[in-house]
């Protein structure tokens, strides 16, 4: 029904003369009808071919009544942990619980279980024994085949074993949710749906499974870290839709999961389609007195330009979720959107985004990809960017121009990131002119993600020189246009390759820049990355050559200490991870150093050589001088 948010409870259902949904979706996250939220795309693409979706928001999963507040669906359950892994959402990389589910009703936490996808299914199933259950979403999508599990630092099975459900869908789904919801309108039971692009089945029919790559067995994967490694990265290589090939694993008693090719690319007709869907672009109004849903916050005044990725940064999860080709709205289906923007009440002028997981990616990398996909063993950017790389911003800053001019509109902000190596590849610098006189304020966020070549390397990322020529060019740029604008770089600590060297090297980075940063991001192992194998198995997937993991906590910490060296609660930290890399020679007075010695047991000891200074007058003169001295030196760096 155009102009209202989808049915959340028994008397949504009952005042639309609803007798049966065709679909029930049970999801993870507060329900927000916005394009931004997977479930709203899902529900609202099944309501334009014709078919009725219930939603179930947070369901309590302790209790089978949750899931049965409109009876049994007709065709099947559609089960989302949401927008984020639950365990993600749940546990910092620390495994600490956090503080605030921005996916909530007032960001509180404990309204989804841990591993959310596996209990809602599992409840479902115990509800109803023969309905069939779809899950989707990121948390299933990244684990659709065998997977190393940080939380329990366990390989664990495909959550579609896991979870009870009949099939699962990865990627994007706009594609495979209605040819199953086709299939199963056309009276096929689920077990026999093995057919659809983007989806993943079970069998116990070997015979049944044709032109598949069998991965290597469930027990070996979970005994053995290189057939982990080697099983990870066929999967990776087979992410492409156009040559992907089908994929199966097998199981103890003869179980088969069978993940199919993915789903082609959308075009830009159907991108334009899913946007112009009748969103409400807000989150339920029962959620209100709760404070509403943090997350709509962050996108409610953004706008989607595209999807997919080729960028290929290991620690990313986007190869195995999006896909590496681009995809992209058009110019009129962006600025007609831009215009709803314009006319929201809480609209103060300022677009907040415009892009997608890369914002200045707005087509694919090179000119063969819609016809043959991309590489499967080889990277668009990495190690430098590829001969047939089609660098070019002239689309997007067309785009950009024409948003500017919107009448309401004061200001266009870039917030996704970008691809500063991109960038650097265009002969062209239009982009980083406008970039610079109109989509910054004040700074830009950039992510070179460290500074050692040896961990870029593994971080599928470019060479330090190149953001070193981007710095200048962005400097230089700045000072034409007569601006004061500045970068803030994102910086990981603790990824794959970097041992105690490495995170020295990224602190004598910050000392020369005079710049330490107010959050690090410390390496955290997400299912389905390149980085994530790296951390489990000890090997390079792509190589299978040995890459050295910093897996101790203590260590970890040391090397995020690094990074925020001037903090005076990591002085510990640093000191310890100073001496444990054999530089001592940062630790002093001089302009080179780190930290300052510091006052033990009623005399001045100096950390690098470990000898005291004398007597006690001596000590206590020599004290009050250091303490003036190490207090003008903080000044300094302050």
């Amino acid at each position: 029904m155009e102009g209202t948010f989808l049915p959340v409870c028994r008397e949504d259902m009952q005042a639309r003369g609803i007798k049966q949904f065709d679909f029930v979706y049970v999801i993870g996250d507060a329900y927000v009808d916005h394009p931004s939220f997977g479930h709203a795309i899902i529900s609202r693409i099944l309501e334009a071919h014709g078919y009725s979706v219930g939603i179930i928001s947070q369901p309590d999963w302790r209790t089978k009544e949750s899931v049965s507040i409109y009876g049994k669906p007709r065709l099947a359950f559609l089960v989302s942990s949401g927008n984020m892994d639950s365990m993600v959402n749940h546990y910092s990389v620390s495994k600490r619980l956090r503080e605030k589910d921005s996916f909530s009703p007032g960001g509180v936490m404990g309204k989804r279980p841990d591993y959310a996808a596996v209990v809602y299914g599992n409840l479902i199933r115990q509800t109803y024994k023969d309905v069939p259950v779809l899950i989707g979403g990121v948390e299933a999508s990244l684990r659709r085949l065998a997977h190393y599990d940080y939380w329990s630092n366990k390989v664990k099975r495909s959550i579609l074993l896991d979870s009870g459900a009949d099939l699962l869908m990865y990627g994007m789904g706009e594609r495979s949710v209605i040819e199953l919801a086709e299939a199963l309108d056309s009276g096929l039971e689920a077990k026999d749906i093995t057919f659809v692009p983007g989806t993943v089945y079970k069998t116990r029919k070997k015979e049944d499974i044709y032109d598949a790559i069998f991965l290597p067995e469930f027990e070996r994967v979970k005994a053995d870290k290189s057939a982990y490694a080697r099983s990870f990265y066929l999967q990776y290589s087979n992410t492409d839709p156009f040559h992907g090939k089908r994929l199966a694993e097998v199981y103890p008693n003869q179980i088969y999961v069978v993940q199919n090719p993915p789903a082609k690319p959308l075009s830009q007709e159907e991108m334009d389609d899913v946007y112009a869907l009748p969103y409400m672009r807000a989150c339920h109004p029962s959620y209100e007195a709760q404070g509403g849903v943090p997350a709509i916050s962050e996108v409610k005044f953004s706008l989607t330009s595209s999807r997919g990725c080729f960028g290929g940064c290991s620690f990313c999860a986007l190869t195995f979720h999006q896909g590496r080709i681009i995809q992209a709205r058009s110019h009129d289906s962006i600025v007609e959107e831009a215009r709803l923007l314009t006319k929201d009440p809480d609209f103060k002028g300022y677009i907040h985004d415009v892009g997608g997981p890369t914002a200045n990616f707005r087509s694919p990398s090179c000119e063969k990809q819609l016809a043959h996909g991309v590489c499967a063993q080889k990277q668009c950017l990495f190690p430098k960017p590829c001969r047939n790389l089609k660098a070019d911003h002239k689309d997007y800053v067309a785009l950009l121009q024409k948003l500017r001019k919107l009448p309401g509109v004061k200001k266009v902000f870039i917030r996704s990131g970008i691809r500063f190596d991109y960038l650097l590849a265009d002969p062209d610098r239009s982009f980083l002119r406008e970039l610079c006189q109109y989509h910054v304020s004040g700074q830009l966020k950039v992510a070179p993600e460290h500074i050692s070549d040896k961990v870029l390397e593994k971080m599928g990322k470019p060479k330090a020189a190149v953001y070193h020529q981007f710095v200048r060019e962005y400097k230089e740029m700045n000072a034409k246009l007569s601006k004061k604008q500045y970068l803030v770089p994102y910086l990981m600590s603790s990824h794959p390759g970097s041992t105690l060297r490495e995170a020295v090297e990224l602190a004598e980075f910050l000392r020369d820049l005079g710049y330490m940063p107010e959050q690090v991001q410390d390496f955290y192992p997400t299912p389905s990355t390149i980085s994530t194998c790296m951390y489990y198995t000890g090997l390079d997937p792509r190589t299978m050559k040995p890459v050295y993991t910093a897996q101790n906590p203590h260590e970890k910490a040391m090397q995020r200490a690094l990074i925020q060296y001037r903090d005076p609660r990591n002085y510990d930290l640093v000191k310890e991870a100073l001496q444990k890399a054999g530089r001592t020679d940062l630790i002093g007075f001089d302009k080179h150093c780190l930290i300052a010695p510091r006052k033990i047991n009623g005399s001045a000891k100096s950390f690098a050589s470990g000898k005291d200074t004398g007597n006690k007058k001596q000590s206590r003169n020599k004290n009050n001088k250091n303490r003036k001295t190490i207090r003008n030196v903080h000044k300094r760096k302050r």
